[in-house]
């Protein structure tokens, strides 16, 4: 997941709408004796006067309109488990050979690493927009899942979707879910698609197929933290389509990177960064949405910083938390790390 590191669902909370019935009936009637000419002997009937008689109206109805509300339906109960607690993360840089650089890459005895050092649920990079296959390099992806299997880890598998072939990126995400994983979560930051009025409409596309085809799947979402969105750059991405995608996703991952925020800013605090990301993000999505809090990046991160970020999260009621990611965290910040397990 890269958050302009690079730097790192919506929903929208449907309102109900006020309804106003009017019932107005009018019923007119109108009765006439017909003059019927007889014989001449007979005698003559003069035809009645016409009348007509009119129902007043009842009195206007009006219903009250219901209680104003921005919270949505609750989802169908997906488990959230493997989002709990203390994390780690791996993307193809981190693992294949394709993209691998900066040192060793990821094996299956770095996967026992991760065990050691707490580490709950591994969220791996299953492949790229750019990769030569739907999943990159099986040969040295299903030993590392299988590892942490075997470690008592949960795995949730990532995709970052560009937005550019809509049916790439719905095949990479089914392929990845078809994976011995425990969830899904998809990495929303990518810019390539400059129109973004259409960029939206493919996220909700792609969101909205991924919901339907997979409807036991736990999906999370991970966003860009709303304070960059708003605050910092909305240039970024306006008008991001936060409420139309809260009812598709089950969870949701900001990438609060402290680590990108300049201190004058005020929110290179990792406490007070990752809190008004999480209420932000809230905020637009409608409902108390269930959070798993990431901070980073890494190596650009010290126990100060982990602590903001566990306190903010505990406050918020996040359910997890992790950096970003395994290779960038130093052995020394393990340790402070260890009050995100759950």
């Amino acid at each position: 997941m890269v958050f302009l590191a690079v730097l790192c669902a919506s929903v929208g909370a449907s309102g109900l709408k006020a309804a106003h019935d009017r019932l107005d009936t009018a019923a007119t009637s109108t009765t006439t004796v017909p003059v019927e000419a007889e014989a001449a002997a007979a005698p003559v009937v003069t035809a009645l006067p016409a009348t007509t008689t009119t129902v007043p109206p009842p009195p206007p109805t009006t219903v009250p309109p219901p209680p104003p509300t921005t919270v949505p339906p609750p989802p169908p109960a997906r488990s959230l488990s493997m989002y709990n607690g203390l994390g780690t993360w791996i993307d193809v840089y981190d693992w294949s050979v394709t993209f691998g650089k900066d040192g060793a890459l990821v094996d299956v005895a770095a996967v026992d690493l991760m065990a050691q050092a707490g580490v709950q649920t591994l969220y791996v990079q299953t492949s790229k927009w750019d990769s030569p296959t739907d999943v990159l390099e099986p040969e040295r992806l299903l030993p590392l899942i299988e590892r942490a299997r075997q470690n008592g880890m949960r795995v949730v598998a990532w995709y970052l979707p560009t937005f550019e072939d809509p049916q790439r990126d719905m095949a990479r995400l089914m392929a990845a879910s078809r994976l011995p994983v425990d969830a899904l979560s998809v990495d929303i930051e990518s810019l390539k698609l400059k129109d973004v009025p259409e960029r939206n409409r493919r996220l909700l596309e792609i969101s909205t197929n991924l919901r339907r085809e997979l409807p036991n799947v736990t999906l999370g979402a991970i966003p860009y933290p709303p304070v960059v969105t708003d605050v910092i750059n909305p240039r970024l991405w306006p008008n991001f389509p936060w409420a139309e995608l809260a009812p598709l996703y089950d969870i949701w991952l900001p990438m609060s990177y402290q680590s990108d925020r300049k201190a004058e800013s005020g929110y290179r605090d990792a406490y007070r960064y990752t809190s008004e990301n999480i209420d932000r993000m809230r905020a637009h999505l409608g409902f108390d949405a269930p959070v798993h809090a990431i901070g980073g990046i890494a190596d650009k991160t010290g126990p100060a910083d982990v602590d903001g970020l566990h306190r903010a999260s505990i406050e918020r009621g996040a359910i997890g938390g992790s950096l970003y990611d395994w290779r960038t965290t130093s052995p020394d910040l393990w340790q402070h790390l260890q009050v995100f397990r759950a």
